[in-house]
């Protein structure tokens, strides 16, 4: 599937300390590569919606299952991400 990061969330991307950045990033990628495979730190809310979870840093996604297209649409720490 293709993987698409907006904007607000590849800022948020760059701004992480290094360590946090390069692990959220593996887990983004390993997601796009199997999105529908059991993952340890992915949960699905329903409707193509979820999060992957790294530390205290979360990704909320969409998938788009009729273009094969994922998208990251917000990148933040655990107590603000879902506001």
């Amino acid at each position: 599937m293709k993987l698409v990061i907006e904007t607000t969330a590849l800022k948020v991307l760059l701004r992480m300390p290094k360590g946090d950045a390069a692990g959220l990033r593996a887990k983004i990628k390993a997601f796009a590569e199997a999105p529908y495979e059991p993952h340890p730190w992915a949960k699905s809310f329903g409707g193509g919606r979820g999060r992957i979870r790294h530390g205290d840093w979360r990704a909320i996604y969409e998938i788009d299952g009729d273009a094969l297209l994922i998208t990251v649409l917000k990148i933040g720490n655990r107590k603000e991400v879902y506001r």
